[in-house]
């Protein structure tokens, strides 16, 4: 099974995607959902992970791209597979006897994956890469990649980070041969990020991946396996244009409710962590009432101001209710337009002309209109021309695991039948 990450592909791009070749040659003998709701936050390691666990993020523990480490100016990411809580795809696979591959998936480095070349990058200032790279992954076979592909690389730069994704996972196939192997190909998200959601370069990043898709599908016809290999392309979230970012660790410190540390925070007992459209607060001592009804009464008039780009609060129970971090306080939304980032030196700032900033975010209730992703599944275990209405990426994970003949315990997604032959 050959599972296809496409970051940041929503519902809304299928019209374009169906007058490409291999997309809508994939659809026809497929079997496909059009509108999946992805999880709170909609952010891609939160979303990776709840596909490969089926669970949400208050159960699986992947809250947020970045780790909570408000000191700092650039905070870690959720890189490493223990962070999530239970059991993944991946773990089941290997526990069956399967060989399994993944290539820049979220939140796998330092796993037991046989093949592994995962996201994780230096984040530190005497750090290199490709150590970086070898000590979270599968050195021999990475270093087998970074050999033959390494030289198509620039940085994470777009679109060569994905075309050394593809010949990595060309290689992987023919080379290798894994039962399972998942790739993550961030193309079309990083572009919407700097150029806006409906820009003509992300027009350009869809057609890229459609390109990559044939390669794929060209390798498994030239190997006898393509009627033989279940594919699976799926979306983990949308993202929305946007044109301010809003900074609320700037309104914390000019509260008194931390010190500002350069464009981060020093001593703080109030402090916002950013997931893009959402933003989490949390307070050093929860237990201090007198603290959270001072937050909650300035986030109400923060929020009622005209223009403050906040669209909702949210508070305990409706936080646990839509699967989100249960150890932050309050839960912000952004209005459509708006955005939220971690630094404290200015309250909010134009994205015009700023090439530091986006023009596209995501990380906005799962809830919100046209704002839905995408399932398509095409193989021997598939049902041809079967059609859902809608589902959950949580979904996702026991639909993949029953592929391969396997069962993620706890899951909080179903399989759904109607997919299978």
């Amino acid at each position: 099974m050959i599972v296809l990450s496409w970051d940041a592909v929503g519902s809304q791009d299928i019209p374009a995607l169906m007058e490409f070749p291999h997309f809508s040659a994939l659809m026809e003998r497929g079997a496909f959902c059009g509108f999946v709701k992805s999880v709170c936050p909609s952010l891609t390691y939160p979303a990776h992970a709840t596909i490969v666990t089926g669970r949400l993020p208050i159960h699986h523990g992947i809250v947020n791209n970045l780790r909570f480490q408000p000191e700092r100016e650039k905070p870690d990411w959720f890189w490493q597979r223990k962070f999530i809580r239970g059991t993944t795809l991946f773990d089941e696979a290997e526990k069956a006897g399967l060989t399994t591959a993944a290539l820049l998936w979220p939140v796998t480095a330092q796993s037991r994956i046989t093949y592994n070349l995962p996201e994780v990058w230096a984040n530190r200032p005497w750090q290199h890469q490709l150590f970086v790279s070898f000590f979270n992954g599968s050195a021999s076979y990475e270093l087998d990649l970074f050999r033959r592909y390494g030289s198509m690389l620039d940085g994470i730069r777009q679109p060569m980070l994905d075309n050394f994704v593809q010949a990595s996972l060309l290689r992987t196939f023919r080379g290798y041969r894994p039962d399972l192997t998942m790739a993550h190909l961030t193309d079309v998200d990083t572009t919407r990020h700097l150029y806006g959601v409906c820009s003509s370069q992300a027009m350009s990043a869809l057609r890229r991946q459609d390109l990559r898709l044939g390669g794929l599908l060209g390798l498994l016809n030239q190997m006898g396996l393509e009627k033989k290999t279940n594919i699976i392309v799926l979306g983990d979230h949308y993202q929305k244009d946007v044109s301010c970012v809003l900074y609320p660790n700037y309104y914390i410190v000019e509260k008194g409710w931390a010190q500002r540390k350069g464009n981060a925070l020093g001593q703080w007992r109030v402090a916002a962590q950013n997931a893009d459209g959402a933003c989490c607060l949390y307070l050093r001592d929860t237990q201090d009432q007198k603290l959270k009804f001072e937050v909650a009464a300035w986030l109400r008039e923060w929020k009622n101001t005209p223009g403050s780009g906040i669209r909702a609060v949210y508070t305990g129970r409706q936080i646990r209710e839509k699967g989100a971090d249960p150890q932050c306080t309050f839960l912000l939304e952004a209005e459509e337009g708006y955005y939220f980032r971690n630094g404290c030196s200015c309250p909010k700032e134009s994205t015009a002309g700023n090439p530091g900033l986006h023009l596209g975010a995501h990380g906005y209730d799962p809830d919100s209109p046209d704002y839905t992703t995408f399932f398509l599944a095409a193989g021997p275990d598939f049902q041809p021309g079967a059609r859902i209405k809608e589902m959950y990426l949580m979904d996702e994970g026991p639909i993949l695991a029953r592929t391969l003949g396997l069962e993620l315990e706890d899951a909080d997604g179903a399989v759904i039948n109607a997919f299978f032959r």
